[in-house]
């Protein structure tokens, strides 16, 4: 069993509020839902431009696990572009 975690720091430049900024992890999460993967908002909760997700998978293999992740934030790119600040990919288990 692989566990994977895909850490994404996002920076939204036309949210002016927490209420804007919601909206748009909204959509991203509601568009993930395809994949197979949890998400959660894990960082900059009081920030109105910044967010940090957790984005999880778990796999029987490393090299599926990693696509998968490479393909949520490849959608996450589509949907709010150039969006992302940082990605990084880790295996737990």
């Amino acid at each position: 069993m692989v566990v994977a975690l895909l850490s994404v720091e996002l920076f939204l430049p036309g949210a002016g509020s927490l209420k804007a900024k919601r909206m748009v992890l909204r959509r991203v999460k509601d568009r993930l839902a395809k994949f197979n993967v949890a998400v959660s908002e894990v960082e900059h909760h009081d920030l109105w431009q910044r967010a940090g997700l957790g984005i999880v998978t778990v796999s029987t293999a490393r090299a599926h696990a990693e696509r998968e992740l490479t393909a949520v934030a490849d959608e996450i790119e589509r949907l709010e572009p150039g969006a992302i600040t940082r990605t990084e990919i880790e295996f737990l288990a």
